[in-house]
Order: C-alpha cells, then structure tokens, then sequence
C-alpha cells in the first residue's frame, strides 16, 4: 500500500529527504485521470463548521438512490468525517496488490484518512506530505466504475485543493456555505479559485438555511438567510439548494447512517436529493459540451 503501508499511531509521518514543495503553476499533461470514474466533483468550503462534509456525504448518497455507481473520497486530511458519517469507526483497510481496496457502505465505495488513524490522532503533516496522502487516495486505490467520485475537500484554499486540480482532472465544484456574512467572504474566495483554477463551479448549497423546531415543526433564521442566492446573483453562478437545520440530521450523522437513509422524507432529505438532480444534470450539460 506503499505510503499508508501501516497504521500510524502518532500522527506525524516519516521524515521525508529534500521535499520538494508543490508548484502552483497553469496546468498541464501532469493530470491524470482515474480509470474508471466518469467525473470527479470536489465539494469544497472556504470556511470550516458549515456542515460541508454532511453534505458531501449525502450528495453521494443521493447520487446513489438515483441510480448512479458513486465512490466519496474523504480528502480532509486534518479532520476526517466519514468514517463517523457512515459509522465505519475503527475500519481497516485492506489491499489488492499496490492498490487500496475503499471500504463499502450502503452501496458506496469509501475513502479516508481516517481509517488510517487511531481515534484523536492529530495529523501533523506539511504540504508534500499532504500531497503524498492524497495522491495515494485518488490513484493508488482501486475504485472500478464509477459514474460519480465525491471528494470532500478540507476548508479553505490551499495545498490540497490546489493539488487535487494539478494532478487529475475535476468535473466540477460545488460550494457549501452558511447564509451569514463571515461564512459567505470565504465561499466567494473558494469559488474564485476554482474559477481561476479552469474548474467549474456548479452552484453554491446554503446549508443551515432555517431551522426547523423538532416540537413546532416552527422556523427560526438562526444564521440569517438567503445569503447564498444573494452572492450567487453578484457572481453569475448558480444557487443550487438550501438545506435546513434539523434535529434529525445531526442525530443521523452521529449515529453513523447519512439523513437520507435514516429519514428518508424529511425536509433535509428532500432538499440534498433536489439540489444532487441539479449538480448531475449541470455536470451531464457540460459532458456534452466537451
């Protein structure tokens, strides 16, 4: 399994010899696509807590329940969900000759770091390392025929986002924020990356749009909202969904089986489904484009 060739107890890697540090540079024959996998979406945030991984992993899901071959690439290096997400805590991997075999759960095909980690085992890696990591995850696994690999991005703009573009081609983004202000300056950042970067970006999903009371079934604006369609219009992008707050997304989540299995009619669930019809159909638009 050549650089997840054990699993690490300590967090920090082997001490590497003249690492060299990523270029940021235009992009060229370097990209190499993923045998097998029809389009590769990264679900990306500028900022950290807007439930980006949540998303991720019920974007999938739904995919799935549309009929689709779907895989989810955990790429948040520094804090890894799915494992938690789709209660495979304490999975190992195993492999088939060099290649990573992902593990699967309800019909998916998964990846993380995290199954490569003792629980609370903090991540102390400088860029190449990173990059190492998720070269290895993209390409060195075995992942067959896929219709969809979601790849669930750290937060932000940096080493790993960009890389991810640099070595295989990206279908197309999607960005997950919350409706308020400081949530939204760092969204348009991630989506002027893409933008830079020759991806395109598929819309924006306000996520924690309302909250819905589990006793009243009432509404509340805890976060403001309709922030996202607002800076979709400044954009010229578009706004692809707002998912609320529920009580039972979290518990699902936590519990370890995604809202869309656990709850299958409930306002989140109808939401994800909604705005995944509207990603696969925009990333059908641009295949037949191409």
């Amino acid at each position: 399994m050549g650089f997840f060739g054990k699993k690490d107890k300590g967090g920090a890697p082997p001490r590497e010899t003249n690492p060299t540090p990523p270029q940021h540079k235009a992009m060229t024959d370097q990209r190499r696509t993923v045998p097998g996998v029809r389009n590769l979406v990264a679900v990306a945030s500028g900022k950290g807590g807007v439930g980006k991984s949540t998303i991720a992993a019920n974007l999938a899901v739904a995919l799935h329940k549309s009929g689709a071959r779907v895989g989810l690439l955990d790429a948040d290096i520094y804090g890894p969900s799915v494992p938690t997400l789709f209660g495979l805590k304490g999975h190992r991997l195993q492999a088939e000759g060099e290649l990573i075999l992902p593990a699967e759960k309800d019909g998916i095909k998964l990846l993380s770091v995290g199954f490569l980690l003792e629980d609370d085992t903090p991540v102390i890696w400088r860029g190449p390392m990173l990059m190492k990591a998720l070269e290895q995850l993209i390409h060195g696994a075995k992942w067959g025929e896929l219709d969809y690999l979601v790849i669930d991005l750290p937060p932000g703009t940096g080493d790993v986002q960009i890389s991810l573009v640099q070595m295989t081609p990206v279908s197309g983004a999607i960005i997950v924020t919350t409706p308020q202000d400081l949530a939204l300056i760092d969204a348009k950042k991630a989506v002027k990356m893409f933008e830079k970067m020759g991806v395109p970006v598929l819309g924006v999903v306000e996520n924690m749009s309302y909250f819905l009371c589990p006793h009243c079934s009432g509404r509340a604006e805890i976060f403001g909202h309709g922030g996202a369609a607002r800076a979709c219009a400044e954009m010229g992008l578009r706004f692809i969904g707002e998912v609320p707050l529920q009580m039972e997304l979290r518990e699902a989540s936590d519990a370890g089986t995604p809202i869309l299995l656990a709850h299958p009619d409930s306002p989140a669930t109808k939401a994800i489904e909604s705005l995944a019809a509207t990603a696969a159909a925009m990333m059908t638009a641009l295949d037949a484009l191409a």
